[in-house]
């Protein structure tokens, strides 16, 4: 059966259906065709589903971020919390946090303790329209990945956790 599925799974692997893999070749390391597949497969997803929030909600994966960040901390986040969760400059984040509040799913206040900050929460329109967003986004998700049987699902999240904690150890390590 393991040929079987090997010879299904090969006429999609020629160079021009996988991408960034096809910068790799045979002889090349192991790891960096390990690191060209996760890449490959990070950006198929994403592409997807940046098309599917674009045709069905309008809306960019930013945004979309954005407010999952926001669902994450119900008291809300500084703007400079939701940079750096982010990953993208402050304005960035102000930018879209301008958006987002003239369309009412998000309210900015000054924050108490710090009148030059401002604190950023979810709007009961903003909360309501994420949940039915991310609802869906779930199963965008699971459609994609669905082509994997549930055990081999949970060993790829099992491995890569392995390599996240080895990665944040190395990291460590070098910091200090």
């Amino acid at each position: 059966m393991k040929r079987a599925a090997q010879q299904e799974v090969a006429p999609l692997l020629d160079e021009q259906s996988i991408g960034l893999e096809a910068r790799s070749v045979h002889d090349d390391h192991l790891s960096l065709r390990l690191w060209l597949r996760l890449l490959a497969c990070s950006t198929d997803i994403e592409t997807e589903i940046r098309k599917r929030l674009r045709a069905t909600y309008g809306m960019t994966l930013a945004r979309f971020d954005y407010l999952a960040q926001l669902e994450r901390h119900p008291d809300g986040l500084r703007m400079s919390a939701l940079s750096r969760y982010l990953m993208v400059t402050g304005g960035n984040v102000t930018g879209l946090t301008d958006e987002l509040v003239k369309e009412g799913l998000v309210q900015r206040d000054a924050e108490p303790e710090d009148r030059r900050s401002w604190r950023v929460t979810l709007t009961p329109k903003g909360r309501k329209a994420f949940e039915k967003i991310a609802l869906e986004h779930e199963g965008w998700v699971v459609e994609l990945l669905g082509g994997i049987a549930d055990a081999e699902r949970q060993q790829l999240y099992t491995l890569l956790g392995r390599l996240r904690v080895q990665l944040s150890a190395r990291h460590e390590r070098k910091e200090k």
